[in-house]
């Protein structure tokens, strides 16, 4: 469990089950996700099911929560990359920045060998794009048309990577 100025990221759940279901079916949400809305609450189970499976080699993921509340989550989904979302209420109050500057540097001790964390992003989303680059990401690639958002369109992807600094703390 991590605290923050205004968060607890702690680990997933059961009861995280609703709060998650409420940002996995709004469409805003999922907007630029990896799939579309869920349609239906065992997708929404699965996802928490894998979630709270521990597995140390490959994630670093916590529930951002808010006064009590699952507000999103953020962290490393899939070792070396970051993924986050947050519920569209929410949205620009820097709490995703704000996890992630608590849960960045913590990946880089956990994994002293990885020497970067990346990122994929639809480039139309650039709240996300500005997040990443805020935060000191850099864009290293882009393709064009390569992603099917669940057979809806094809849509591009932007890759960032944030290099391992070589500070006294890590």
């Amino acid at each position: 469990m991590i605290r923050t100025e205004r968060l607890t990221l702690r680990p997933a759940r059961p009861d995280d089950l609703d709060a998650l279901h409420a940002i996995f079916t709004d469409p805003r949400a999922m907007r630029y996700w990896d799939r579309p809305p869920h349609d239906a609450i065992a997708q929404t189970q699965r996802f928490l099911n894998g979630f709270m499976t521990p597995d140390d080699q490959r994630r670093e993921e916590y529930i951002l929560d808010l006064d009590g509340r699952c507000i999103g989550k953020a962290g490393i989904w899939a070792r070396p990359e970051v993924g986050f979302i947050l519920h569209p209420d929410h949205w620009r109050r820097g709490y995703v920045r704000e996890a992630l500057e608590a849960i960045l540097p913590r990946c880089f001790r956990k994994w002293p060998e990885m020497p970067e964390i990346t990122a994929e992003c639809d480039p139309r989303n650039l709240a996300s794009v500005g997040l990443l680059t805020r935060l000191g990401f850099r864009l290293t690639g882009f393709d064009r048309q390569n992603f099917d958002y669940g057979g809806i369109e094809m849509c591009d992807t932007a890759y960032f990577a944030l290099p391992r600094r070589i500070r006294k703390a890590d």
